[in-house]
């Protein structure tokens, strides 16, 4: 068995105050054609292979074993393609895709609510990697509610060339330093009109930017043509959306210089 685990983007992410440990949240996730390689298989016991670093997938499959009373008896291989730490949720998705295929060789599959609900306790974007389609996130991100956006667009990824990927404890105790929950209300909604107005590509414009990062980037990417440019999650990665191939395509070739470049599309499912 095998699937692709696709990366996503935070076209929104604003963010309140902690609590019980946890910051509450408002963004808009939106999948991409970017996706790592999950196979799955019978074994004796658990192994992952073809990704050293990882700790998620095999936390998942031993929750989901745990859950569903069975031994883990799965060998998981990744083949990454997503950026590691980037902002892009490569791990998260790649955590979901092992639990739905692993979950379907199960005598008694878990239900989707109890699927769902075993991927929130993994992190915040898993649930997310079990849908289909764009998709608000609120409360810490994993209670999700379809959105209907348009998907006609190009994406452009820029990882920073020497960036500094700052463990998201490090960037939300910063945004906390700079009281950056101030106006939290204000900005979700701001968040939801603008999703309520939305009909076309372009007016994924009227997002408000990104809470817990910047990047000069995203502003060299809107002088290339980029309709919105921001910072995915809490980054390093910057993104860019274009109208047409052409201009994504020549974005792409001028920050080639600036680091690591993709040329990617919405995507709809995994």
């Amino acid at each position: 068995m095998r699937a692709p685990a696709t990366a996503k983007l935070n076209l929104a992410l604003v963010v309140g105050r902690p609590r019980d440990g946890k910051h509450e949240l408002t963004t808009v996730y939106q999948r991409l054609d970017l996706a790592d390689r999950v196979a799955l298989a019978p074994a004796t016991r658990l192994r992952i292979t073809g990704f050293r670093e990882d700790t998620l997938v095999r936390r998942a499959l031993e929750e989901l074993a745990a859950a569903a009373g069975a031994r883990p008896d799965w060998e998981a291989r990744l083949t990454k393609q997503i950026p590691v730490a980037a902002g892009l949720g490569g791990g998260s998705s790649d955590a979901a895709t092992a639990l739905r295929l692993a979950n379907e060789t199960l005598d008694e599959p878990l239900s989707a609510a109890e699927l769902h609900a075993l991927a929130a306790k993994l992190g915040a974007d898993v649930p997310f990697f079990l849908t289909q389609g764009p998709q608000l996130g609120e409360g810490y991100g994993t209670e999700l509610t379809p959105l209907n956006l348009p998907q006609d667009y190009w994406v452009v990824l820029v990882l920073p060339r020497d960036a500094n990927k700052h463990s998201s404890g490090a960037v939300y105790a910063d945004f906390d330093e700079r009281e950056g929950p101030k106006g939290y209300r204000n900005r979700r909604a701001a968040l939801k009109r603008a999703l309520r107005e939305t009909r076309r590509a372009s007016d994924l414009a009227r997002l408000p930017p990104n809470d817990l990062a910047s990047s000069p980037l995203a502003g060299e990417l809107s002088a290339q043509g980029a309709f919105r440019a921001d910072v995915t999650g809490a980054g390093p990665v910057v993104y860019g959306l274009f109208r047409h191939l052409e201009a994504a395509r020549a974005a792409r070739a001028a920050l080639r210089g600036r680091g690591r470049t993709w040329l990617t599309a919405p995507a709809w499912y995994g």
